[in-house]
């Protein structure tokens, strides 16, 4: 492994004051989008733009759209207006929209880095000396090296910073080399490693949860927490990205990135203030405390008719489905089981994190009486928009007698004054970005742990096994969790919201 990096770590601005981070004034913004004609700059990012500068959080903005097709400025309005009509999840009138698209301009790559400067200093000059960089890499992995060297070869490093998808290199030595030549050019501080799942509401209400509340936190660890669930099944096949996924498959893409991130929230220690260098640190802590990942407690799936795919290999070995047993070896976890599951053409698109109490001792309540029959109690986050907390329970049925039921308390962000408030992930990402807020992006240190605990999967991985599409995956995944069971599908059913 490569010499730890002094800037693994994102620390704030020198001088900057912490308790008031997010409050100050942002600086208006130049928004570089690299890609700004691909699927997720049309589905997520342009109409994330579009709201955040009509909103009152974001500061004035102007965006400059690179990507390989060679279109005019005119041409590229089109194509955002109609993004975010089509995926934008916030009411635009056409004066907002009309604004909107008046701040959008685009150079095709093919102008090379000369023509992007233009673009960027025009853009500068409308917005004034104050105005700052942001450059959003919404490319391929692949293509990522290539950006980065057009940006330094354009002059468009200084006084900027750099969001940059997942997944970041595909085992430890790709990340090694990829953190190598992006520090090259960028410091540590100035590179955002992006994950959406961070970014959503449910995600930081687990730290809200955990921290503001004297009930939980006392009881969040090994003596009365027996195990723990990350789930986050989805319904969707390929959907055309098979030359993405075919290399790839669920692992790297979803739970390097996705799930151990969202684990490194649930298990982290409390941090010394809410701000970006002590959460990072304390995520870094969990990444460097996780046991390798053994290939027997990981169960890897195919489903049916995968290898039929347009792009799949007749032969393919790249697993849609896999459902892992991590071990998280300090003091607060040593002994509990954390199981992480994700996987393509499932039985339903869900997301959640269960977390099962240790029952307590049956021996003062009758025979039948119902208690342990549906299992231990559970804190379920439910990590959909929604924003879903559910606490569930067992309590007396009324009537005679000691006849016992699991009863459920449950919360959702749509019950508020302030669900109108609620930011959409991509957006909240953006803006934590331009702020310099680096509390839901990953570290350089943090991405390099996670690899390389992968090793031994990725020397020794076990073989795919079939599912049916529409099932939960291969019947192997229960002799995983034994003597537990999976939470999904649920037992019950979430309260929808009363109108």
């Amino acid at each position: 492994m490569a010499e730890p990096n002094p800037q693994t770590v994102a620390y704030p601005a020198s001088g900057s004051r912490l308790s008031r981070r997010g409050l100050d004034t942002l600086a208006p913004h130049v928004i570089v989008l690299f890609g700004a004609t691909g699927d997720l700059a049309k589905r997520k990012l342009l109409p994330g733009l579009a709201y955040l500068q009509q909103s009152r959080f974001a500061p004035d903005v102007r965006i400059v759209g690179t990507a390989m097709e060679d279109l005019s400025a005119e041409e590229f309005g089109a194509i955002a207006r109609s993004a975010v009509a089509s995926f934008g999840t916030h009411a635009m009138d056409d004066e907002a929209m009309k604004q909107f698209c008046s701040r959008v301009t685009y150079v095709p790559q093919g102008a090379g880095p000369e023509g992007l400067t233009a673009a960027v200093k025009a853009a500068e000059e409308l917005l004034g000396p104050q105005a700052r960089r942001l450059h959003y890499l919404s490319v391929p992995p692949k293509a990522a090296q290539a950006v980065i060297t057009m940006l330094r070869d354009a002059d468009l490093v200084q006084n900027s910073r750099v969001v940059m998808e997942k997944p970041f290199g595909d085992d430890l030595a790709s990340a090694i080399q990829l953190n190598d030549f992006v520090h090259e050019t960028f410091d540590e501080a100035q590179i955002f490693r992006i994950d959406h799942f961070l970014g959503k509401e449910a995600a930081q209400n687990i730290l809200a949860f955990r921290f503001a509340n004297g009930l939980f936190e006392p009881i969040w660890n090994r003596n009365f927490i027996d195990h723990i669930q990350i789930d986050i099944p989805e319904t969707l096949g390929l959907d055309l990205r098979a030359n993405f996924y075919e290399p790839t498959g669920a692992y790297k893409d979803m739970v390097v990135t996705h799930l151990m991130q969202v684990m490194a929230f649930v298990a982290m220690e409390p941090p010394t203030a809410l701000e970006p260098r002590a959460i990072s640190e304390e995520k870094n802590k969990v990444f460097r405390s996780m046991l390798p990942i053994r290939p027997n407690d990981v169960v890897r799936g195919q489903y049916g008719g995968y290898r039929d795919e347009d792009g799949v290999a007749p032969d393919s070995d790249t697993e849609t489905f896999i459902a892992l047993k991590v071990g998280i070896d300090n003091w607060r976890w040593a002994g509990v089981p954390i199981y992480l599951r994700t996987g393509k053409r499932l039985a339903e698109g869900l997301r959640i994190i269960s977390i099962a109490f240790k029952e307590a001792p049956r021996t003062m309540f009758p025979a039948g009486s119902g208690v342990g029959s549906q299992g231990p109690d559970h804190l379920t986050f439910d990590l959909a928009d929604s924003s879903r907390v559910s606490l569930s329970f067992y309590g007396k049925r009324p009537g005679p007698g000691m006849r016992l039921e699991k009863l459920s308390m449950q919360f959702s962000t749509q019950e508020t004054d302030q669900a109108g408030d609620v930011l959409e992930a991509y957006e909240r990402l953006i803006l934590d970005a331009m702020r310099g807020d680096h509390t839901l992006f990953t570290t350089a240190e943090g991405i390099e742990s996670l690899w390389e605990r992968s090793v031994p999967l990725f020397d020794d991985p076990p073989p795919v096994k079939n599912y049916p599409p529409g099932t939960w995956g291969p019947n192997a995944i229960h002799q995983l969790i034994a003597p537990n069971a999976w939470r999904l599908p649920f037992e019950r059913g979430w309260r929808e919201k009363k109108v």
